[in-house]
């Protein structure tokens, strides 16, 4: 076989596109594998509490079996695949629920009622054992502007109990805390909250931060604002002996200027890499983002195109680069109008109507950001967690068969395949389906197991890397 090119200069020339090759991979080294929640919950400091999260899910739970006391009327008011096929007489309802309860898991998944019946178990398991993923500690929009003295104060008494939530297990996996912007009127208030917060916490937890502890700055327009933040950050990390890196933070996607710049380019990518690999996340500010857009009070909503349009822009700036992104809040809060506990009957007809509409404007909020690649969103009441759940199971047990078909089907190919150089391709496009099972198993819609009939092996979804598994399968 004749080659013309010669051997140094397609070395060379090789060599030369492995350099730009390799930086590509580490700025776009793909999904990142540890798991992010399905949510967080902002609430204000001065409201925070040690059992705060214990609390929102009792809440939760509440509402969910006052206004859907069985899995019928939940299916019915959200329209979940199968409804129509459900009992509307108690009785009928009673019987059909211990057969799902006596019946097989395999079994059960051949009912019209299966997707219904498992939404609204799982909604509860979650509720009962970890209602609260991700909690904000917020001193931003949910505390507002108070007197210097009232915000140290706060940030003083938030942070105890922050270290007493640790003590007793009973704050949410991922915790942190929004500080106020780093604008020229509120920089030095962010500052001094967030060193306050994280003195006496440390003082309180004898130099230990929680797990998945991290720093939310609002409002971020420049990269110079997260550049001053890890700043910060490094100054207080030396002065506690802290390891290096401690320190994480997320950014909020809330202004039309960090969407497009002065120059029109979008400084998504720059303002992330001036975190020098701190920042782990992008939130999208729903309210603030609408109004910066013009747009009236009675018009923002998630379901505003304007938001769609930002979502877009901000997946492709940061699509493949690790972020995880996080859509906004539904501000439709499914609380009924009516208090008290002598309420006539129209009143109680009044407040179902009313969470029920408010349930189905969550809920669908919540599939469009699934469907659009947003795995995660705010909560603001504990009130909202049932849907939020609801949504999310619906979503991931909606696509659950299609996706073991898939992902088997690519397990079979990739391993026999004997061609090194699509290793990469490979790992790539298989995480993207691994992560699927993974963010599933994650908030409780799938367990392990039912992820095996993908033809992974338990060990090898621990592994959380596609990559490890095609070695390891090669190599067999």
């Amino acid at each position: 076989m004749k080659l013309s090119i010669p051997e140094k200069e397609k070395t060379d020339l090789l060599a030369q596109l492995q350099t730009a090759n390799l930086k590509f991979q580490q700025t776009y080294p793909g999904d990142r594998p540890e798991r992010q929640p399905v949510h967080t919950v902002y609430g204000g400091a001065n409201l925070f509490r040690a059992d705060t999260c214990v609390k929102m899910g009792d809440i939760a739970l509440r509402n969910l079996q006052t206004y859907a006391p069985n899995f019928v009327v939940l299916a019915n008011v959200l329209q979940l695949a199968g409804h129509e096929y459900l009992p509307r007489q108690q009785s009928a309802i009673e019987t059909l629920t211990k057969k799902l309860n006596d019946m097989p898991a395999p079994l059960r998944k051949q009912e019209p009622a299966w997707l219904a019946y498992t939404v609204y178990n799982k909604i509860i398991q979650k509720l009962q054992t970890e209602a609260v993923e991700d909690f904000r500690i917020d001193f931003e929009d949910g505390f507002g502007n108070r007197p210097d003295e009232e915000e140290d104060a706060t940030a003083v008494q938030a942070a105890i109990e922050l270290a007493t939530g640790m003590k007793n297990q009973t704050i949410s996996p991922f915790i942190g805390i929004r500080i106020k912007p780093f604008t020229e009127d509120l920089k030095q208030r962010g500052v001094r909250t967030l060193d306050i917060f994280l003195s006496t916490l440390l003082e309180n937890t004898n130099g230990i931060l929680p797990e998945n502890f991290v720093v939310m700055l609002p409002k971020v327009t420049i990269p110079e604002q997260v550049v001053t933040l890890v700043r910060l950050f490094e100054l207080f990390e030396k002065a506690h002996q802290l390891a290096p890196g401690s320190l994480k933070m997320e950014t909020m996607v809330e202004a039309t200027q960090i969407i497009m710049d002065e120059e029109g380019r979008n400084p998504l990518l720059r303002i992330i890499k001036a975190s020098e690999g701190r920042c782990i996340a992008a939130h999208f500010g729903t309210y603030d983002y609408t109004a910066s857009c013009g747009i009236t009070a009675k018009y923002q909503t998630m379901a505003h195109p304007v938001c769609d349009f930002a979502h877009h822009m901000t997946k492709v700036a940061l699509a493949g680069t690790g972020i995880f992104l996080s859509d906004g809040a539904t501000n439709v809060m499914p609380i009924g109008p009516h208090r008290g506990d002598q309420l006539s009957y129209e009143q109680m007809t009044e407040n179902r109507e009313s969470v029920h509409q408010a349930w189905r404007t969550g809920f669908h909020h919540t599939m469009h950001s699934l469907i659009n690649g947003f795995y995660q969103g705010w909560d603001l009441n504990p009130a909202q967690l049932p849907m939020r759940y609801a949504a999310t199971y619906n979503f991931f047990l909606n696509s659950y068969e299609d996706a073991v078909f898939r992902l088997k089907t690519f397990v079979e190919r990739a391993a026999i395949s004997t061609l090194t150089k699509d290793i990469f391709d490979d790992a790539a496009t298989g995480q993207g389906l691994l992560n699927f099972f993974l963010k599933a198993m994650n908030c409780g819609a799938i367990t392990e197991e039912e992820a095996t009939a993908t033809g992974l092996t338990i060990d090898e979804i621990r592994s959380r890397s596609f990559y490890r598994i095609l070695q390891g399968r090669r190599k067999a």
